[in-house]
């Protein structure tokens, strides 16, 4: 039989992330000091090869061995021992090598050194199979200890948790969730007894994600208090210096929709040895501040998805043909594939945004105003951002037809693992409840306004002046809903929260887009098609 005629269709390839980004390239350019781009751009380049490359085969590596709980060693002592695969711990030391973690803490670009980070993260996440995830936990780790911490403990972890050495780079666990709930730490029942002098640890956890780190970050009651024990916030080494785990028991790995190649396990703490961060019985307060990194980790990550189907997709609409021509030449994938990018396209500048304001908060330099926006707009991003990464995830999928639902292109994970962000540091309910507490400044909204009215004042161009009145349309009706909502009670309010929410994204971040127009930073036609949709559900 003759096979010359035979069709095999070409699959997408990625090039170069950062090189091929030109919506991100094109935010660089007009957002960030020119001498800081031309430091950091030759990394940029290098991660953005690495992401199309050797990171690919590391992670298909993680996906296809996923972690595997031995409880026994072959002599029956209890052992609980977690295998990965060679490919996840070679993601652990391109993350340290590429400082993923370290390069917002050496603030060697200043109130940019944030911003930094999430651009690396941004190239390096779609290509970890998750290995963010530990990442983002041991970033909070970093933070929480920088800020609460005494002396001592910072010179134990932190050099371990900043390294870009593989052999001295440790990643941090966050163990909250417990049988009782996920978000509602109130009900954690594990207990922090003091005997000889120090804590030892006494409950189950749930959920603990990145199980085989060397540290990890829990609360726990802390019965030294008083009878009622309030929660306080301890850190804790897996293992101790001859390898063993301190105390902890591995009942189980979970089965997950997603995220398979992150071990995630049920443990039991059982007199574990851990040491108190910050102060006695402000444990959620500061579990805040871990809370306050991964959210916006988790953002970054939801934009770098939608980001690597878009860039998945576009090729792949250069190369198949159907119905006698490319995909890319038919008008309607041409208008699907344009809405994606929009919607990309204002994720990317709401992420980044905040960035600048957590990299300025960072390093003692925002004002006021700058702080109230990154309270506010951190939730915001996380939830929305989330949502359009799920969804764009489902409609790239369908520009791949059939292939786009068979397992061994790859594509199927995209979706699975874009579920767990609305999932991951607060549902998408939990996290509109918060942005009602934050509105309860009344300044917070006079902070908002004034900030879009200044974004809006710079618009000259005559066909940017329709959406100019759309959205201060559109920021009115955010101003007024919670005084005409709470009219009826609270329950009114909880109960629009989330559209609320999801109206104060759309319409902050098209307020970013139209100043980036203006500039000539993001073309008419992705402002347009931003704009398209309601800016509020109000």
């Amino acid at each position: 039989m003759n096979n010359d005629r035979e069709f095999f269709q070409e699959p997408a390839v990625l090039s170069n992330q950062y090189q091929d980004d030109g919506v991100l390239r094109a935010w660089l350019k007009a957002r960030m000091p020119a001498e800081v781009l031309r430091e950091i751009q030759p990394g940029l380049e290098r991660l953005g090869g690495r992401a199309a490359g050797e990171l690919l085969v590391m992670a298909a590596d993680a996906e296809a061995h996923p972690p595997r709980h031995i409880p026994y060693d072959p002599w029956g002592r209890r052992v609980d021992r977690i295998e990965v695969a060679e490919g996840w711990k070679a993601l652990q030391r391109v993350a340290a090598e590429e400082g993923i973690v370290a390069s917002a803490y050496e603030r060697r670009q200043g109130p940019w050194s944030r911003l930094h980070q999430f651009v690396r993260l941004y190239l390096y996440n779609p290509s970890s199979a998750l290995y963010s995830c530990p990442l983002a936990m041991s970033d909070g780790a970093a933070r929480v200890l920088e800020l609460h911490a005494d002396a001592d403990l910072k010179q134990h972890w932190l050099p371990h948790l900043l390294s870009r050495d593989p052999r001295t780079f440790w990643t941090s666990g966050q163990w909250m969730t417990e049988r009782t709930g996920g978000s509602d730490v109130s009900g954690t029942t594990t207990l922090a007894l003091l005997e000889n002098g120090g804590y030892r640890l006494h409950g189950s956890k749930w959920f603990t994600s990145a199980t085989t780190s060397e540290l990890a970050l829990t609360l726990a009651r802390d019965e030294a208090l008083d009878a009622g024990g309030k929660l306080s916030l301890f850190g804790l080494e897996l293992r101790d210096a001859q390898g063993n785990l301190n105390n902890i028991c591995v009942n189980r790995l979970k089965d997950k929709l997603g995220t398979r190649a992150l071990p995630t396990a049920e443990l039991t703490l059982a007199g574990t040895p851990a040491v108190r961060i910050g102060a006695a019985g402000h444990g959620v307060k500061n579990i805040t501040t871990v809370l306050n990194i991964t959210r916006v980790y988790n953002a970054v990550c939801a934009v770098s998805y939608m980001r690597r189907g878009l860039a998945l997709a576009e090729d792949y609409a250069r190369k198949r043909r159907a119905f006698g021509k490319l995909l890319m030449e038919h008008p309607l994938h041409r208008e699907t594939l344009a809405d994606l990018l929009a919607e990309f396209t204002g994720a990317l500048h709401l992420v980044m945004h905040l960035g600048v304001l957590l990299g300025r908060d960072e390093t003692g330099v925002a004002s006021g105003d700058d702080q109230a926006l990154l309270r506010l707009l951190t939730p915001v991003a996380k939830l929305y951002t989330a949502k359009q990464a799920i969804a764009s995830a489902s409609e790239v999928l369908e520009c791949f037809g059939g292939l786009g639902y068979i397992e061994d292109t790859g594509l199927p994970s995209l979706l699975r693992d874009c579920q767990v962000l609305s999932i991951w540091e607060g549902t998408t309910n939990v996290l509109s409840l918060d942005v009602l507490r934050v509105i309860e400044n009344a300044d917070v909204l006079e902070v908002l306004a004034a900030d879009v009215t200044r974004q809006l004042a710079g618009l000259q161009r005559p066909e940017l002046m329709v959406l100019r009145v759309s959205i201060q349309r559109a920021l009115k009706d955010i101003i007024v809903w919670p005084q005409s909502a709470g009219k009826s009670g609270r329950d009114s309010l909880e109960a629009g929260a989330r559209r609320f929410a999801f109206s104060v994204a759309r319409t902050y971040t098209a307020a970013l887009l139209a100043g980036a127009a203006q500039n000539g930073h993001v073309s008419n036609d992705t402002l347009q098609r931003w704009c398209r949709a309601p800016l509020t559900l109000l």
